[in-house]
């Protein structure tokens, strides 16, 4: 191992960007962390250990890889910068667990890239990662999306986001993306991250979130999946209005519609004056279900 300071100590970090003339862009989202202590707590949050296989999105200079190929079996860096594919091969070689691979993950075969790229593909799969705020949420999607068994997904992303992930039903926070991520997995804040440890420093702060498979199976199961979550984002179209006016946004105002939706309401135990956000996951998968049943979704 190289005796210099680590990469997420700030002086290395500024050492670093001067050296390889690094400017931050913003069309990538790019924010550099140095905070070694921040850093070693996003490893710890998402549990990593020598029998893991790490795929970590957007590794920058190489601050969080570097933490993690301390603990990690393997990690699988993409990056979709090309002019850090050089530094990070640099800096990064004395850790030969470590691969860097110019990919957008959004691009991504994942199953494919795994099978691959790591040793031992059977080993659990984590994704690891300092989210871009403006992709957060199709990034998350995109591994959701995935059939890659995720063992753990720990992202750092803007605070905002991170409560919208883990709301409860009945606050403002509470939405399609809330929905979405509880589907497959149970979310948690781990902790908040300043803006102040960042170069440069964003305007909003930050959190880690966990995301682990869940462990209770719903209820119930939706008709298509896929129709489910359109369905679930038409209701939230108009947080103001009404989960009725919404509703019929979405199937239709005629009078035959509308006497069949004020049947499924009440056979439901659902009130059409409430908001979406008053609905837990289970209440909209029935709603999705009767719908079509009905024909009308």
């Amino acid at each position: 191992m190289s005796n210099s300071p680590e990469i997420g100590s700030r002086a290395r970090t500024h050492a670093i960007m001067e050296k390889y003339g690094i400017r931050t862009k913003k069309s990538f989202g790019q924010n550099f962390l140095t905070d070694l202590n921040v850093l070693k707590n996003i490893v710890k949050a998402a549990d990593i250990s020598r029998n893991d296989n790490v795929i970590e999105v957007g590794p920058g200079i190489g601050a969080l890889t570097e933490q993690l190929a301390q603990q990690a079996g393997e990690v699988l860096a993409l990056e979709i910068d090309q002019d850090l594919i050089p530094v990070l091969d640099e800096v990064l070689a004395p850790y030969d667990n470590v691969k860097v691979v110019k990919q957008d993950v959004l691009q991504s075969n994942l199953p494919e890239l795994i099978k691959k790229e790591f040793t031992d593909p059977t080993k659990p799969i984590k994704v690891v990662a300092n989210l871009p705020y403006y992709i957060t949420s199709p990034i998350l999607m995109n591994l959701l999306a995935s059939p890659v068994k995720w063992a753990t997904i720990c992202v750092m992303m803007q605070k905002e986001v991170a409560q919208r992930l883990t709301a409860k039903p009945g606050t403002k926070q509470y939405g399609a993306l809330t929905l979405a991520i509880e589907y497959q997995m149970n979310a948690k804040i781990a902790f908040d991250v300043s803006r102040k440890v960042f170069v440069p420093s964003p305007n909003v702060d930050s959190a880690i979130v966990v995301l682990r498979p869940r462990t209770t199976a719903l209820l119930v199961q939706p008709f298509d999946k896929q129709k489910l979550f359109g369905f679930i984002r038409g209701c939230f179209a108009h947080r103001r209005k009404s989960l009725w006016n919404n509703l019929q946004s979405i199937v239709g105002k005629e009078p035959e519609i509308k006497a069949k939706m004020t049947t499924i309401l009440s056979d439901l135990n659902i009130s059409p004056q409430l908001r979406p956000e008053k609905l837990t996951l289970e209440q909209f998968i029935n709603l999705a279900n009767a719908l079509h049943q009905q024909d009308l979704l």
